[in-house]
């Protein structure tokens, strides 16, 4: 039996109409658990969608991208009150109003960017062979470099 004679029989119960071409998920699936987590037909992974559920790596790597935000906030808190300054003029801007104004839109504006970042995850670049997904591991390594780099800065000023 060939694809084409399977897709004919009585018992099939499609209605004919094509969900993938769907490119928002139904409004149940904000309140109830759903169903896609991945594409499943090679021919639709070069196709935007827009899932329900997510891979537990997608999640590590959010919440790495979080606490990396907190550490870095605080280390530069601990640091502009030991001397330094913060080069960035939107963050410096809040640091001089007060340390929590400085925390909260930090962790907003991270919050923001992942959530963005998230909702277009599986889009592919087809000019660079690249999907946006891969963007979590590099700024879980920049969050990284950054973190360590304040760690260094705050030894040496303890050392001093």
């Amino acid at each position: 039996m060939t694809d084409n004679e399977r897709y004919l029989l009585p018992a099939d119960r499609r209605s004919g109409r094509d969900r993938r071409k769907q490119k928002l998920p139904k409004l149940k699936f904000l309140f109830v658990k759903g169903t896609r987590e991945r594409i499943r037909r090679q021919n639709d992974r070069h196709k935007f969608f827009l899932f329900d559920r997510y891979s537990a790596n997608l999640l590590a790597a959010i919440l790495i991208i979080l606490l990396f935000s907190v550490l870095d906030s605080f280390f530069t808190l601990f640091l502009t009150g030991n001397g330094s300054e913060e080069l960035n003029p939107v963050m410096a801007y809040f640091l001089n109003l007060n340390p929590w104004a400085f925390i909260s839109v930090k962790y907003i504006l991270t919050c923001m960017s992942v959530t963005i970042l998230l909702i277009f995850h599986n889009y592919y670049y087809p000019n660079i062979n690249f999907y946006a997904r891969n963007f979590f591991l590099y700024i879980v390594g920049a969050f990284t470099m950054v973190v360590l780099w304040e760690l260094y800065l705050v030894f040496l000023y303890h050392s001093a």
